[in-house]
């Protein structure tokens, strides 16, 4: 179920370590899911070098030379995404004899237990029968502005579009007031002030202030020693910090986190990336409202939980109040019928449902396979950034002691850390790994005294 990042990523490595024989249904009409809806200025927040399928590159590996991602590795735009989804479907999947693809087409489970796909063009159905698993690769699809429903009142007169439509206009507002905290609401600030808009003519309300990840932390290959380094500051933070904010601050002070108001410590945290250079351009928007969420949306006038502000009319209201990464119930992803796709690596989808893919191969019994796949939930509240680093450090280390698994693991190129075996005897490299080594048991006694150990579902 899904033949977007997820879905392709563990069909991908399924097919790869088994035999399985795949169905895939997708009510679209080509592989790559949400991307389709994504508002066209859009990039990956982490390199292509680490997203996609494992068994084919997304991109060159190239370092960027200008613009605000300079000096990182590459990031792709969501119609490169969806080309390469489509090119992996055709010349990596099909080919294989494996898969089999039901494109406009919607899945349901019938009262008799009936695994039912009805094509959306012809209303023809047919009916799967499952020899193994279903797998849902939805569950932790994000909710995205073209698709999502405000949350709020919009009286008539009052001009509110999803950023996928500001690159539509055809003539100048008043002004653009953004609505939103998250990284659409700083990929919209940033993409109007890259346009030339003047950043006296942006009204942005936030709700709450969010933390970020400093991208320049987060690269592989050439620039790996990055991610070794922030991996040690990571568990040194988490060995030494009493809540979640306290991380958070730590982790500031180390340079991996970034915020955009000095004078506001935020209270949200949902794993976006950003560039400082981002960082510096946002800080220029002196229009900062904060009284709430947004209740109503009138011409000129914004009603929120804590107030009212006036605005001048002929303004353009930018809704980037979806919440993205979507705050879930956590559920076992392994049962006896059924797979649930879920976040098992903290921000990478595709690396997480490759995981997934190499255990149900390799692993025999359901309850083992739990065992190696805590999901890692993003509540939203940075507070629960120690149980976060909890799970992911748990199931981490034990899916580590599995002999396929971690082979996999260390050789995929969707791994964020590709690169660093190669160069374990850099001492840039080297220093790093052995103080991330030397934090681990620290954090891991501090994280369980602060918040509990971890749980397995089952």
């Amino acid at each position: 179920m899904g033949a977007g990042a997820s879905g392709m990523a563990f069909v991908d490595a399924l097919i790869e370590q088994s035999s399985a024989d795949v169905i895939m249904v997708d009510r679209r009409h080509r592989p790559g899911g949400h991307w389709h809806d994504a508002y066209p200025f859009v990039r990956l927040h982490q390199p292509a070098a680490c997203y996609g399928v494992s068994s084919t590159d997304l991109g060159a590996d190239r370092i960027d030379a200008l613009g605000n991602n300079a000096g990182m590795y590459e990031l792709s735009s969501a119609a490169q995404i969806c080309s390469y989804f489509a090119e992996v479907m055709d010349r990596v999947l099909l080919p294989s004899g494996q898969v089999r693809f039901l494109p406009m087409s919607e899945y349901r489970l019938t009262e008799a237990g009936e695994h039912v796909v009805t094509s959306s063009l012809d209303g023809e159905e047919v009916e799967i029968i499952v020899r193994r698993k279903v797998v849902d690769a939805t569950y932790i699809e994000p909710t995205i502005p073209s698709t999502h429903e405000p949350a709020f009142d919009i009286d008539p007169g009052a001009v509110v579009i999803p950023p996928n439509d500001l690159v539509k206009l055809r003539t100048s507002p008043a002004g653009f007031t953004v609505l939103g905290a998250g990284k659409t609401a700083m990929d919209t600030c940033t993409w109007l002030l890259e346009n030339g808009v003047d950043q006296d003519s942006i009204t942005w309300i936030r709700s709450r202030d969010v933390w970020s990840i400093n991208r320049a932390w987060t690269q592989p290959l050439d620039l790996a020693e990055s991610r070794a380094r922030f991996n040690a500051a990571w568990l040194e933070a988490a060995a030494v910090s009493r809540t979640g904010t306290e991380m958070a601050l730590k982790l500031e002070e180390m340079g991996i986190f970034l915020r955009l108001d000095r004078d506001v410590v935020p209270t949200a945290f949902r794993g976006a990336t950003i560039s400082e250079t981002e960082v510096e351009g946002l800080r220029t928007i002196a229009n900062v409202v904060r009284a709430g969420r947004v209740r109503r949306v009138r011409d000129g006038r914004v009603d929120l939980v804590d107030g009212s502000i006036d605005l001048p009319t002929d303004q353009v209201f930018v809704d980037c109040t979806a919440s993205g990464l979507r705050t879930l119930d956590v559920r076992r992803v392994f049962e006896p019928d059924r797979i649930t796709l879920q976040y098992v690596t903290p921000g990478f989808a595709c690396w997480s449902a490759a995981i997934l893919a190499v255990v149900e191969a390799n692993v025999e019994d359901d309850a083992t396979k739990e065992h190696l796949a805590l999901p890692v939930v993003y509540t939203g509240d940075v507070d629960d950034l120690l149980s976060f680093t909890r799970d992911y450090l748990v199931s981490a280390q034990r899916r580590s002691e599995v002999a396929d698994v971690r082979s996999w693991s260390g050789r995929t190129r969707l791994n964020p850390a590709r690169g660093l075996r190669e160069r374990l005897s850099d001492p840039q490299v080297a220093g790093p790994l052995d103080t991330a080594r030397e934090w681990l048991a620290p954090a891991m006694k501090n994280i369980e005294e602060r918040v509990g150990p971890a749980k397995d579902l089952v």
